[in-house]
């Protein structure tokens, strides 16, 4: 890591740029070393987690962090649009698709690349249950429940939605060059010794188990992937089993 670093600075330099050394931080995953890393005399600040590109990354990896921001976010945003959601000049369907388009999106920004688990998908679900009721002036003793609140807001359930995304992501990417970084990431394998025990459930390992329930491997999806209708194809079956 201190080798990367210091070649990242001296790099930098010859390009023109200077790293502020007290904005730059660093993120240590099962390192065993506690030598502090530097930028020239700098001692760098260890961080836990990290915000990049809007997307928080966490040491002990996982998305529980990142999902917490994005309900927080998208609860700003359903908030600041209360008046359009009260407006009686406005049909159901144009609030529909302005949650969709202003809270939605905030919501599901990343969705593709995240490690979910029921635990999460239950407070995303439990999220956009409590906008669609609020949107479509359902109360609680409506008694109204939440598959015929998807039908009638035209919705699917989020675990739908974030396993179309994310595969409709990966067909984009399987369709870049070999030299493209992204591809390289999505099929590498990190070498080491994990720790004893069972291992955890990762993105990688649910996303591979889905290509082995519909007979493909990651060389076959990625010779079906240029096939855009295909793929298309591929991805609304395998997002209609649930």
């Amino acid at each position: 890591m201190q080798d990367k670093t210091s070649l990242l600075a001296a790099t930098s330099v010859k390009l023109g740029l200077k790293p502020n050394e007290r904005k730059t931080k660093i993120m240590k995953i099962n390192a065993k070393s506690k030598q502090p890393i530097k930028i020239r005399d700098t001692i760098l600040e260890e961080v836990e987690e990290f915000t990049y590109l809007g997307i928080i990354v966490s040491v002990n990896g996982g998305t529980d962090a990142d999902v917490k921001t994005r309900i927080n976010r998208a609860r700003v945003i359903f908030n600041i649009l209360g008046k359009v959601w009260n407006a009686k000049n406005i049909s159901r369907n144009t609030k529909i698709k302005i949650f969709n388009s202003n809270v939605k999106s905030v919501l599901l920004y990343g969705a593709e690349t995240w490690r979910t688990t029921n635990a999460t998908i239950s407070k995303i679900q439990r999220f956009i249950n409590y906008c669609l009721r609020r949107i479509m002036n359902i109360r609680w003793f409506d008694k109204v429940r939440n598959e015929d609140l998807w039908k009638r807001a035209n919705q699917a359930p989020i675990d739908i939605q974030i396993k179309k995304s994310k595969w409709s992501w990966i067909g984009h990417t399987l369709r870049k060059p070999p030299s493209s970084i992204t591809k390289q990431a999505l099929k590498w394998n990190p070498q080491g010794k994990r720790n004893r025990g069972r291992p955890r459930s990762s993105w990688r390992r649910v996303t591979e188990t889905e290509l082995k329930e519909q007979g493909y491997t990651w060389n076959s999806a990625e010779r079906l992937a240029p096939n855009r209708v295909r793929w298309r194809e591929f991805v609304n079956g395998l997002c209609s089993l649930e």
